[in-house]
């Protein structure tokens, strides 16, 4: 294909993203006002981070006044998972120069990856990334926007409904996962309760969100095993022979 229907390849394949983007995004401006983020600072927090998880994340904490260092660190616990997807995507699409490489490093999302893992490496290329790129962060931003020029004149009812979203998208992205694997499912509880003691026995919550993380995602590479390395494991049984 040409470069650009490569573009428009990549457009098309992130249009079900959009429909999810723009209203978790109308949400985080919303719980972003109530933190008492401006509108300026609510939309280029989306321009230049651009990374969902991650800016709620910082919402969360800056609402608790943790220390800049406590939220730096806690976010970048929660992307270290970019390192892993961006290999993966980089691999992919071969190889490039390092301009395209840092365009399509800075799209890299759950849902990119997602969308980048089901093609063909034929397919996967620069320009099919920056189709991605442009729906993607477009909603993202597009949608920061929206809520955070409406969240002033929305009815209380439809931004509490919009607060809700945030809890949806943790959900939805935490099942598919967690579904078939128990132990996986007994590791998020643990790292719950591990995180709800630390924040009684009086570890500040910011602190208590940290090592809760990286102290049950320790345990959890030796606990949680792969159902399909387990099953690839399994010898199959023999045929009987014939006497």
């Amino acid at each position: 294909m040409t470069r650009r229907k490569q573009f428009l390849f990549g457009m098309r394949r992130s249009v079900p993203v959009m429909f999810g983007f723009i209203p978790v995004a109308m949400a985080f401006a919303v719980l972003a006002g109530e933190t008492g983020f401006s509108t300026s600072e609510t939309i280029l927090m989306s321009v230049f981070v651009f990374a969902g998880a991650s800016q709620i994340m910082a919402l969360e904490l800056i609402s608790l006044s943790s220390a800049f260092f406590e939220v730096v660190f806690a976010t970048f616990i929660v992307n270290l998972r970019h390192f892993i997807m961006g290999t993966c995507i980089m691999r992919k699409i071969g190889k490039t120069n390092l301009g395209e490489k840092l365009i399509c490093s800075f799209g890299v999302t759950d849902e990119s990856f997602a969308l980048t893992a089901t093609m063909s490496e034929r397919d996967c290329t620069p320009w099919f990334m920056y189709g991605v790129i442009v729906v993607t962060y477009g909603s993202w931003v597009g949608g920061t926007v929206i809520g955070a020029l409406a969240s002033n004149i929305l009815p209380e009812q439809i931004s509490n409904a919009l607060g809700i979203a945030l809890y949806a998208l943790f959900i939805s992205i935490l099942v598919p996962g967690i579904r078939k694997n128990l132990r996986l499912i007994l590791l998020v509880i643990l790292t719950a309760i591990v995180n709800s003691i630390l924040v009684w026995i009086g570890l500040k919550s910011s602190w208590a969100i940290i090592v809760s993380c990286i102290a049950c995602a320790l345990f959890g590479v030796w606990f949680v095993k792969d159902p399909e390395a387990q099953n690839s494991d399994t010898p199959l049984p023999k045929k009987e022979e014939n006497v």
